[in-house]
Order: C-alpha cells, then structure tokens, then sequence
C-alpha cells in the first residue's frame, strides 16, 4: 500500500473534487520529452500519473497508446528505461504519486520481485497490470505489498458479480473501472453502464474508485465526478502530445490536464 497514493486521493476527496489522473507512456514522444510532460502535468494540476510501460501487444490498447507503444519500444524505451524515468522524475522534484501501467509478460521477465524493488526503490507507487487476472495475482500482490506499493485491480461492465467481488477483497490504492466495452480511445463511455459497475464496487471495498477509458473532455470528467473518485484519461493526452513537434508535447499536454482539472474542480 502506498501512503503517498492514498494521501493524494484522501486530499482530493477532502477538497470536494474528483482527482485527474493522466497517462502518459514513457518514451513518447523521447525520453526527454516524457521528462518534461510529467512536472508539466503536476503544474496542470493532475493528481497522479499512469507511466505506461511499453510493450508490444498491449491487448487493453486501442490504436493510439498501440502507436505510442511501438514508437517507444523503436527507440529502445524498456522496463529498465521505465524505472531509470522513474527515478529522474522524482530527482526533479515531482511530488505526486506514479503508478506504472504495463503488462505481465515485461514484469515477468524482468523478474516479479525485482521489478516490484526496483519500481519502490525509483518512487513509484502503484502498479496497474491489464492482463493478469485477479485469480493468478496473488504472487505479484503479494510482493507489491512487501515494497510498499498498490496492486491496482481492474473491473469490467462485463465481469460477474463474483469477480469483482474478488477483484476488491485486498485492494489498495483505488480500483479501476472500465468505462466503456472494448480497448481504449475507440468508443465514448458509457457512463449510466459504468455508474452502475461503480455502485456495485462500492458494495464490495471501502476505496477510492477511478473510471477510465473514453474521457476526454472536461465535459465527460464532470460526467465521472457524479459518482467516482478519479477521471483517468489516457489516448484523448496521447493524441495531444503527438500532435505538433516534440518540443511542444509538454505545454500541449499541460493546456489538457489544466482543462480538465479546472472542470473537476467545477464538478
């Protein structure tokens, strides 16, 4: 569990506000740039960051965080790049929470513990993995609990009361609810679906629960205020970045995450 995670979801509670949660994927457009993007998204007002960690089939993606994954993993962007980005993050001074967000199979050959130590040890938090199903995540939870950080579960409008019962029993940090039906960035949420999955979450852990895929909007974030605790907005920041030249990803990403913020704090 991570007390700098929890602490900034409780202050975003305490303020009346939904708490932003952007993400970016490390190495996208460089390194340089993932340097700059992520001070200037704390600036903007985000409360926490999703450091995606690239790979190459990344099956919860849709075509934009898929594109921003390959080009990362062209100029050889990696999970030991992830950690070493991690760490120059917080030398720099960034002080709100980072959670990684990548698949099982790069933490598996990076070796479970040793990826769950190191990511402590580089001032991560929290760790959100797609594909790893809550029935085999014990082991990984397990370790994630000895150093100190949060195993983010995700939830489905599709998934059975059961599992998301189970997804819930032990979880820290938040939990992740998918907002629409399929990968991100292709459809819009559906927001009187995934209201409902947040209301049945609820009936099963006493956490904070953020709702993602298809916001984009500072619109869709008042949306999401009426009923979860954090907006997380993914391919909408993706396309913004990669949308002008590289030395301009940060101060277009930053006007976003300000937008966004600003209609949180309006919600």
């Amino acid at each position: 569990m991570s007390e700098r995670l929890d602490s900034a979801l409780r202050r975003a509670k305490d303020e009346g506000r939904t708490a932003i949660a952007p993400f970016v994927t490390v190495g996208y457009p460089s390194v340089k740039a993932t340097l700059e993007i992520v001070p200037e998204l704390e600036a903007a007002g985000a409360d926490l960051i999703e450091l995606g960690v690239p790979f190459s089939d990344p099956l919860a993606e849709g075509p934009t965080i898929q594109k921003s994954s390959q080009h990362a993993l062209e100029q050889g962007v990696s999970s030991e790049t992830a950690m070493s980005v991690a760490r120059q993050l917080r030398a720099s001074g960034v002080t709100i929470p980072m959670v990684f967000m990548g698949y099982y199979n790069p933490v598996l050959s990076y070796d479970p513990e040793r990826y769950c130590k190191d990511a402590a040890g580089a001032g991560i938090d929290g760790m959100i993995v797609p594909d790893l199903p809550t029935e085999e995540n014990s082991g990984l939870s397990a370790l994630a609990e000895k150093y100190g950080l949060s195993l983010i579960p995700l939830v489905a409008m599709t998934s059975p009361d059961h599992r998301i019962k189970n997804a819930c029993l032990g979880a820290t940090g938040f939990i992740y609810c998918v907002g629409t039906l399929g990968v991100t960035g292709v459809a819009k949420t559906a927001f009187d679906r995934v209201h409902a999955l947040v209301d049945e979450v609820r009936n099963h852990a006493d956490i904070p629960v953020g709702v993602g895929f298809g916001i984009r909007t500072g619109d869709d974030v008042r949306k999401v205020a009426e009923f979860a605790d954090i907006a997380i907005v993914g391919s909408a920041l993706v396309d913004v970045i990669g949308d002008g030249p590289a030395d301009g990803s940060a101060e277009r990403a930053g006007a976003l995450v300000r937008e966004l913020a600003a209609a949180a704090r309006a919600s």
